[in-house]
């Protein structure tokens, strides 16, 4: 039996204790955790104890209780699916996107209208409660099984100026950025990314285990004036995928020197 001789509450002794073992690698990733009772024995404590002790290391994402089975030490290991996040343009005009051609469609994609929030509005540099044509498309890899809840959301000032895209405003992204390029507009793009403990939703959708965070990125269309043209928003579990980027440096401007 190990001594429990820590200050505390009694279950964050045994939680304490067990996460050094998990971190020390006697439990190992991915591996069964002792049962109930076995962990009783082990640390001379109760059964209402132990099971306070997981759910708080549970809480932390250091173990998932699976139904049934039991109590598995989660993978410290890489997100099993690398999206590139980089845009390449083909001779043609026609834009590809390096992740394209993996997602699949888990269901119909749903357009709708909706306005801005203020975040929203904020990213496309307008109002509250200003127009919008909405599309969410639920995508999920086949290879890895990583699940991702995409967005797309235009102006009705954008669509307006593209007939093409206010009569289908619900095309995939590649088909936005080509309709936009042949209007005449010079895109560029902004892209950020922050981490946020999931909604209800969120969790439900994209089938994510206790204590996940999700991935939030949000792509800004540009026109060559930095005009705001149209968002996107991808969202899924940080545990299943990560990004990557190609970064380039920029020219700095000239600097002007004094006649």
């Amino acid at each position: 039996m190990s001594e429990i001789q820590r200050p505390g509450a009694l279950y964050q002794q045994v939680a304490a204790a067990i996460r050094e073992a998990i971190l020390s690698g006697e439990f190992a990733p991915e591996t069964l955790l002792p049962s109930e009772a076995q962990l009783m024995s082990r640390y001379g404590v109760s059964r209402p104890t132990v099971r306070n002790a997981i759910s708080a290391l549970r809480a932390e994402g250091l173990i998932d209780v699976r139904h049934g089975k039991g109590s598995f030490v989660r993978s410290s290991g890489q997100p099993v699916l690398t999206i590139e996040r980089r845009i390449s343009r083909t001779a043609e005009g026609k834009f590809v996107m390096p992740n394209g051609d993996v997602w699949q469609e888990v269901e119909e994609p749903s357009t709708y209208r909706t306005r801005t929030t203020k975040n929203t509005g904020r990213l496309l540099q307008l109002g509250e409660e200003e127009a919008l044509f909405g599309c969410d498309r639920l995508l999920i890899d086949p290879t890895s099984g990583t699940r991702a809840m995409h967005r797309t959301l235009i102006p009705f000032e954008t669509a307006e100026g593209v007939p093409l895209l206010a009569e289908e405003p619900c095309k995939r992204p590649a088909a936005i950025y080509r309709l936009l390029t042949q209007d005449g507009h010079k895109l560029h793009w902004t892209e950020t990314v922050r981490a946020h403990m999931p909604l209800p939703d969120e969790r439900t959708t994209l089938q994510l285990p206790d204590a996940t965070p999700v991935l939030h990125v949000t792509r800004v269309a540009h026109s060559d004036d930095d005009h705001p043209l149209f968002l996107e928003e991808l969202r899924f579990g940080a545990d299943r995928a990560q990004l990557a980027y190609r970064i380039t440096s920029d020219k700095q401007p000239a600097r002007r020197t004094r006649a």
